[in-house]
């Protein structure tokens, strides 16, 4: 996925099938991205940090999400800010629709594959 600049559409954005349960599209700049995910009731996003600082937000559906030694059940609407190099965690007992915003950008995810955070059954 290369980091672009200037307009386009998210429809427009391919969508990269993570898991059998997890999809997503990016979009990002030199130094921001933008990612929005499709999770399926029983995806999991195992504890994992990164020295990226991110935020999510809850645009459907519900997220179980351990921040620390913190918890939440977390649903449309709520906003979780996540330092960089802060262990967290997330389950999705339902479908669920949620964007991140990660600075800088997760080369990583512009590699493509599955993070081996999710690289489990």
């Amino acid at each position: 996925m290369p980091k672009m600049s200037g307009f386009a559409c998210l429809d427009a954005l391919p969508e990269e099938r993570v898991t059998d349960k997890i999809s997503r599209k990016i979009a990002s700049g030199e130094r921001q991205m933008i990612v929005w995910w499709s999770m399926k009731a029983g995806a999991h996003a195992a504890a994992h940090k990164h020295a990226n600082e991110q935020i999510a937000w809850m645009l459907k559906g519900k997220m179980e999400f351990r921040l620390g030694d913190e918890r939440r059940t977390c649903g449309p609407g709520d906003v979780v800010v996540i330092p960089p190099g802060i262990e967290h965690e997330a389950f999705f007992p339902e479908d669920t629709e949620v964007i991140d915003v990660f600075s800088p950008p997760r080369e990583d995810f512009l590699a493509g594959g599955t993070p081996a955070y999710m690289n489990f059954k």
